[in-house]
């Protein structure tokens, strides 16, 4: 399959937002009460347009496609929290993509953009509980920093994040 890494545009935040939707709804509403789940999704469906907006924000979002259908995005920007790494906010791929090798090809993007940037090393938070996400970040590399914290997503709830880390 080939794949095309690029910088998401203005025009994309409808694509990126389905795709986040998707991908949320398919490995994190298990975790939450049907309602919140329910809002969590559609509140994703319309984030993502002042996200890839020109300004201030200072995150990079790129979006991998499959012959020219949008599937993954990743957003990254020096991490608050760690100064000399970047942070990898969001990594998602549409269920559609799952076990394409869309999400590797994202991340090597991602990987050789924060290069590019002279970036050394990343790290990123992801739940504890969702067994594919820390099967895929291993898989590309990165390891665990043995750092945890409670996250909540707002619903009163908060759920346990572990960090991963690597090289660039």
């Amino acid at each position: 399959m080939k794949f095309t890494v690029r910088r998401a545009s203005p025009g994309d935040g409808d694509v990126l937002g389905e795709i986040h939707a998707a991908a949320w709804e398919a490995a994190y509403a298990p975790f939450f009460d049907p309602e919140f789940a329910a809002e969590g999704i559609r509140s994703r469906r319309t984030r993502w347009h002042e996200r890839v907006e020109p300004g201030p924000r200072g995150d990079t979002v790129l979006v991998a496609e499959h012959d020219g259908r949008p599937l993954a995005l990743s957003a990254f920007k020096p991490s608050p929290g760690r100064p000399g790494l970047a942070e990898i906010l969001s990594f998602y791929s549409h269920p559609e993509g799952w076990g394409t090798g869309i999400a590797a090809a994202l991340m090597t993007g991602t990987l050789e953009h924060l290069r590019a940037d002279g970036v050394a090393r990343a790290h990123l938070w992801t739940l504890r509980d969702t067994p594919r996400s820390r099967r895929f970040y291993t898989k590309a590399g990165f390891t665990e920093s043995g750092a945890a914290r409670p996250y909540d997503f707002g619903d009163g709830n908060p759920l346990t994040q572990v960090e991963y880390e690597r090289g660039c």
